[in-house]
Protein backbone atom coordinates (compact mmCIF):
# COMPACT_ATOMS: atom_id res chain seq x y z
CA UNK A 1 0.00 0.00 0.00
CA UNK A 2 0.99 3.81 0.41
CA UNK A 3 3.06 5.43 3.29
CA UNK A 4 -0.06 6.90 5.36
CA UNK A 5 -1.39 3.26 4.87
CA UNK A 6 1.90 1.95 6.18
CA UNK A 7 2.21 4.79 9.13
CA UNK A 8 -1.39 3.60 10.04
CA UNK A 9 -0.71 0.22 10.39
CA UNK A 10 2.43 0.79 12.49
CA UNK A 11 1.07 3.34 14.92
CA UNK A 12 -2.10 1.16 15.75
CA UNK A 13 0.27 -2.04 16.12
CA UNK A 14 2.79 -0.13 18.30
CA UNK A 15 -0.45 1.52 20.05
CA UNK A 16 -2.61 -1.45 20.53
CA UNK A 17 -0.58 -5.15 19.94
CA UNK A 18 -4.05 -6.21 17.45
CA UNK A 19 -5.18 -9.39 17.63
CA UNK A 20 -6.63 -8.64 14.41
CA UNK A 21 -6.06 -5.59 11.75
CA UNK A 22 -7.48 -4.77 9.12
CA UNK A 23 -7.10 -1.28 7.09
CA UNK A 24 -8.61 -0.19 4.08
CA UNK A 25 -8.50 2.87 1.63
CA UNK A 26 -11.76 3.85 0.64
CA UNK A 27 -10.68 7.24 -0.96
CA UNK A 28 -11.45 6.05 -4.36
CA UNK A 29 -15.06 5.71 -3.15
CA UNK A 30 -14.76 9.37 -2.13
CA UNK A 31 -13.10 11.19 -5.22
CA UNK A 32 -14.36 14.67 -5.47
CA UNK A 33 -15.64 14.87 -2.33
CA UNK A 34 -13.89 17.25 0.43
CA UNK A 35 -10.86 16.16 1.58
CA UNK A 36 -10.26 13.94 -1.24
CA UNK A 37 -6.65 14.00 -2.57
CA UNK A 38 -5.22 12.58 -5.78
CA UNK A 39 -3.72 8.98 -5.60
CA UNK A 40 -5.76 8.82 -2.40
CA UNK A 41 -4.85 8.14 0.91
CA UNK A 42 -7.24 10.39 2.36
CA UNK A 43 -10.18 8.19 3.63
CA UNK A 44 -9.70 4.59 5.29
CA UNK A 45 -11.87 1.88 7.63
CA UNK A 46 -10.15 0.29 9.99
CA UNK A 47 -11.21 -2.87 12.12
CA UNK A 48 -9.19 -3.15 15.32
CA UNK A 49 -9.27 -6.38 17.74
CA UNK A 50 -7.44 -5.33 20.61
CA UNK A 51 -7.01 -6.71 24.94
CA UNK A 52 -6.50 -2.23 25.33
CA UNK A 53 -10.33 -1.93 24.13
CA UNK A 54 -11.80 -4.59 26.99
CA UNK A 55 -14.15 -3.10 29.02
CA UNK A 56 -14.14 0.53 26.98
CA UNK A 57 -17.32 2.19 25.52
CA UNK A 58 -17.66 2.04 22.05
CA UNK A 59 -16.79 6.03 21.93
CA UNK A 60 -13.78 5.62 23.93
CA UNK A 61 -12.45 3.14 22.04
CA UNK A 62 -12.68 5.22 18.84
CA UNK A 63 -11.20 8.10 21.01
CA UNK A 64 -8.67 5.82 21.64
CA UNK A 65 -7.66 5.32 18.16
CA UNK A 66 -7.83 8.78 16.85
CA UNK A 67 -5.54 9.71 19.81
CA UNK A 68 -2.79 7.46 18.15
CA UNK A 69 -3.56 8.47 14.65
CA UNK A 70 -3.88 12.46 15.62
CA UNK A 71 -1.03 13.58 13.51
CA UNK A 72 -2.79 11.63 10.10
CA UNK A 73 -6.25 12.89 11.00
CA UNK A 74 -4.39 16.79 11.71
CA UNK A 75 -3.37 16.83 8.47
CA UNK A 76 -3.60 14.04 5.25
CA UNK A 77 -6.32 11.73 6.75
CA UNK A 78 -9.75 13.47 5.96
CA UNK A 79 -12.03 11.02 7.35
CA UNK A 80 -11.49 7.50 9.57
CA UNK A 81 -14.34 5.02 9.80
CA UNK A 82 -12.99 2.41 13.04
CA UNK A 83 -14.53 -0.36 14.06
CA UNK A 84 -12.95 -1.14 17.63
CA UNK A 85 -13.15 -4.82 19.30
CA UNK A 86 -11.99 -6.17 22.16
CA UNK A 87 -10.96 -10.27 21.74
CA UNK A 88 -14.19 -12.31 21.48
CA UNK A 89 -16.26 -9.64 20.11
CA UNK A 90 -17.93 -9.74 16.84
Amino acid sequence: MGAIFDVIRDKLTAAFQPTRLEIEDDSSRHAGHAGARPGGESHFSVTIESAAFAGAPKVARQRMVYRALAEELAGPVHALSVKALAPGEA
